[in-house]
C-alpha cells in the first residue's frame, strides 16, 4: 500500500492549497480517508477526513469553515483544499487511510500513512 502526498508549499496567510494524496495497493472506496498534521513539537492532530461515499465529512475545530476535503473514488485520490490558511496552519501533513473510520480522530487507528507533505505559512 502507497499513500502518495503532494501539494504541500510556501504560501502567504491567507491564501490557499490544495493538498492531493494518491493511493494505491488498496481498495480505495472502502476506506475512510483523513489528514493529519503535525507542527514541530506537537502531537500529531486530526485535520480532515472523509467517508468511503464521500457523503460524510468531519472537521477539526480549528480548520472548520476554512477547508473542505473531497475524494475522487475513480481516480483514488483524495484532496484537502484549505482556504484562509493561517500561520497555524505551518505544519507537515500526512494522508492516512482507515478501514473503519470508527474513531476518525484519533490516529493511532488508521492503518496507512503517506510520506507528509510541508505546508508553511507565512505571515
Amino acid at each position: 500500500v502507497q499513500l502518495q502526498a503532494s501539494g504541500g508549499g510556501l504560501v502567504q496567510a491567507g491564501g490557499s492549497l490544495r493538498l492531493s494524496c494518491a493511493a494505491s495497493g488498496l481498495t480505495f472506496n472502502r476506506y475512510f480517508m483523513a489528514w493529519f498534521r503535525q507542527a514541530p513539537g506537537k502531537e500529531r492532530e486530526f485535520v480532515a477526513g472523509i467517508s468511503w461515499s464521500g457523503i460524510s465529512t468531519y472537521f477539526a475545530d480549528s480548520v472548520k469553515g476554512r477547508h473542505t476535503i473531497s475524494r475522487d473514488n475513480t481516480k483514488n485520490t483524495v484532496y484537502l483544499q484549505m482556504n484562509s490558511l493561517k500561520p497555524d496552519d505551518t505544519a507537515v501533513y500526512f494522508c492516512a487511510a482507515d478501514q473503519y473510520g470508527s474513531t476518525w480522530s484519533d490516529f493511532r487507528e488508521y492503518d496507512y500513512w503517506g510520506q507528509g507533505t510541508l505546508v508553511t505559512v507565512s505571515s
